[in-house]
């Protein structure tokens, strides 16, 4: 990993453009499915692995737009 590949990942990249709204869209989506995990999902690990990697998913979604753009 490149010395420009490190300051992209760990500087801060404040939104632009229409970066916010998008990050909103994806952030109320994914609210959505954790609540229909919430509900269909019966309390277990793998409920709660199914939330956190929905969390996941929604950093990384973001941190693409934030990094790549």
């Amino acid at each position: 990993m490149d010395t420009l590949e490190i300051h992209k990942r760990f500087t801060y990249h404040p939104p632009k453009g229409d970066q916010a709204r998008r990050y909103q869209e994806i952030r109320d989506e994914a609210k959505d499915l954790a609540g229909k995990i919430g509900v269909y999902c019966p309390e277990s690990r793998e409920k709660s692995l199914a939330i956190t990697k929905l969390e996941e998913a929604v950093m990384w979604a973001n941190a693409s737009i934030a990094r790549n753009e």
